[in-house]
């Protein structure tokens, strides 16, 4: 069963109810998706039905492959049976497959039979599996005796199927109703071993639950499997976190393989975070494109009022690229780039001391030269992610709450480059950016032997597998491997990345074919004006948050970004809502006890006019509101 709950699921709902639309959507981060089509092509005079199989059609990514059993149903079960554990499969739909099995060229036949097959099928099924299919049974009894038995086969496969099946969800006008399991109750999530919870401050939280011998709390209920738990609208100390996946471990070590099933943020705490920012006592237009940060930590953190990031790790990682790909490099200057780091020296180690941020450096393998040969060993691709995803724990273990994430070697532009053309058909001039001198010359001499570079080695590759593995050991090398083995662990412990630099962008680039979930759990401050980080944020779908091309060095950049997501990340957890009108917590008075604010000085002046005094007691509240000699309110 995969981390959220699920290996198999039936999702029902009526005509145009948004039911396949929403079986897409659980496969979406799926590398690939096999989809088994049931029905028959449309009759030459049913425009309208083939109107709509074409529109399915045109929904499905080109990844995707089809398979169609409308010639015999009986082979959907087959289909099924045969599928194996790294595999996804969307069947769409029951409707048609049973359109199909009553046709009279597939008659007579055994129907009940046939279901039974299909259920069992279902049941042993070691693949991700989605199966859709038109929910009958609120519908009036049809009058025709066709109608009839296809209302009664309909139902009865759905039955089967969604008894053999571990989750079931009905579709309704667009929004789903997780019928199997049910829903959780809030405070029986058990805790996640991680990052320690965030604090208001942004510290760590004092733990307060008693862990048993397998870091879980003693005593908590398990979840409800495959329903997300809905996010608290206030912090309350419980950790909303789905287990982390298990990895198949062998006599070698941790598996790491294409296809992985990982976790997810938390899809309701993001939007509403950004929802709840639109109430805050904020005398402007808000937050502006940063608001994007809250919802990034609200989604990661599994709370709508996330902290700010308390512990802040950066791995600086170090392991150059032999050959073109390192041309125009001065010889020896990631080398001391790194010693200055592991010293303490350096506009690096000054920005992670100023942030409180711990400092790692990381050797990772040297690249041979990828236009000649390939730039790893698979033994080192293997070594290289389970190193990267061993780093990621150990954060995780220590308590970190944001990873950073850069490079230093020598040739990352090109091996970045080089894996941009292999996974999104980048043309290599474009996403190489320009070699610059330590005097501030551009040279287009070196900037050239880097291109022949990636394109010998495009050529050399060019019938070679582009799967995750075999990109990192042709093209990525060293550094990408690791990276993308960070990403990947941090994944799995529900860790946020900061993105900084091309080598980043090319391992998130890279982990999608492993684990479409990794890219969820990536920031990108900025992207320095660099093209490979363009191209990558633009295919990854991460926006930066900030366009100020800053270029102090991987790492740095995120660093120099830090202090200011860290105050809207804080803003956003501490500023009160805003008062309605009439309301209580006038003047600046939030707490409505008619007393001055912590922090307001009570000396103003009061240019008010006299009240005229009335019989009976007197209030000492104003009843008009204080202003200063500009006419701004006083509070």
């Amino acid at each position: 069963m995969s981390v959220d709950g699920w290996n198999t699921v039936l999702v029902l709902g009526g005509i145009r109810s948004g039911k396949s639309e929403f079986a897409e959507s659980l496969v979406a981060e799926a590398p690939t998706v096999r989809y088994v089509a049931t029905a028959a092509d449309a009759p030459a005079d049913d425009a309208e039905w083939a109107a709509r199989l074409a529109a399915h059609r045109a929904r499905r990514p080109e990844t995707w492959t089809t398979e169609e059993t409308a010639d015999d149903p009986r082979r959907l079960a087959d289909v099924i049976a045969s599928a194996g554990p790294n595999e996804t499969l969307l069947v769409d739909d029951l409707g048609g497959w049973v359109t199909v099995l009553l046709d009279p060229a597939h008659q007579p036949a055994d129907d009940t039979a046939t279901v039974a097959e299909l259920a069992a099928a279902v049941r042993g099924c070691a693949a991700r599996l989605v199966l859709v299919s038109p929910e009958v049974g609120l519908s009036l009894v049809p009058t025709t005796p066709l109608g009839r038995a296809f209302t009664d086969a309909l139902g009865a496969a759905n039955r089967a199927v969604a008894d053999a099946c571990d989750a079931v969800v009905l579709v309704v006008a667009g929004q789903a109703a997780w019928l199997k399991p049910g829903a959780p109750q809030p405070g029986v999530v058990p805790a996640q071993p991680g990052p320690a919870p965030l604090t208001a401050t942004g510290g760590p939280a004092a733990a307060t639950t008693a862990t048993g011998a397998a870091g879980g709390p003693v005593g908590a209920a398990e979840p409800a499997a495959g329903v997300p738990a809905p996010a608290s609208a206030e912090p309350d100390g419980t950790a909303w976190a789905a287990p982390t996946m298990t990895l198949p471990v062998v006599a070698t070590g941790l598996v790491i393989q294409p296809g992985m099933e990982l976790p997810m943020p938390d899809e309701y705490a993001g939007p509403q975070a950004v929802e709840r920012l639109a109430t805050l006592d904020v005398p402007g237009a808000g937050l502006g494109a940063l608001e994007r940060v809250v919802g990034f930590a609200a989604a990661t953190q599994g709370t709508a009022t996330p902290a700010p990031w308390g512990s802040v790790r950066v791995l600086l990682l170090h392991g150059d690229h032999l050959g073109g790909a390192a041309a125009g490099s001065v010889d020896g200057e990631s080398a001391r780039r790194a010693r200055q780091a592991r010293a303490g020296r350096g506009v690096l180690a000054r920005l992670a001391a100023e942030s409180g941020a711990d400092l790692q450096v990381v050797e990772t393998p040297a690249s041979a030269p990828m236009e000649d040969e390939p730039a790893l060993t698979g033994e080192q691709v293997e070594a290289a992610l389970r190193e990267g995803w061993r780093l990621a724990e150990e954060a995780a273990d220590a308590g970190v709450h944001l990873l950073v994430l850069g490079a230093c070697g020598a040739g990352t532009e090109a091996a970045a480059a080089a894996v941009l053309a292999a996974t999104a058909g980048a043309e290599t001039p474009a996403v190489l950016g320009r070699v610059v001198t330590d005097s501030g010359e551009i040279d287009d001499a070196a900037w050239m032997r880097r291109c022949a570079a990636v394109r010998d080695a495009l050529h050399r590759t060019r019938r070679s597998p582009r799967g995750a593995k075999d990109v990192l050991a042709e093209l990525g090398g060293g550094d990408v491997a690791v990276a993308t083995g960070v990403l990947l662990g941090a994944t799995a412990r529900r860790l946020p990345v900061m993105l900084d630099g091309p080598v980043g962008v090319a391992a998130a680039m890279v982990s999608r074919d492993l684990a479409g979930q990794a890219r969820h759990w990536c920031l990108l401050a900025d992207h320095r004006g660099d093209p490979a980080v363009r191209l990558a944020a633009d295919v990854l779908g991460l926006t930066p948050l900030l366009d100020v091309h800053l270029d102090l060095g991987e790492g740095a950049n995120a660093l120099a970004a830090l202090p200011l997501l860290r105050s809207v990340l804080a803003l956003a957890a501490a500023l009160p809502a805003r008062p309605s009108p009439g309301g209580g917590g006038e003047d600046g008075d939030d707490d409505g006890d008619g007393g001055p604010e912590p922090g307001v000085d009570t000396d103003e002046p009061d240019f008010r006019e006299p009240e005229p005094a009335g019989p009976g007691p007197t209030s000492t509240e104003p009843e008009t509101e204080p202003v200063d000699p500009s006419g701004r309110r006083a509070g």
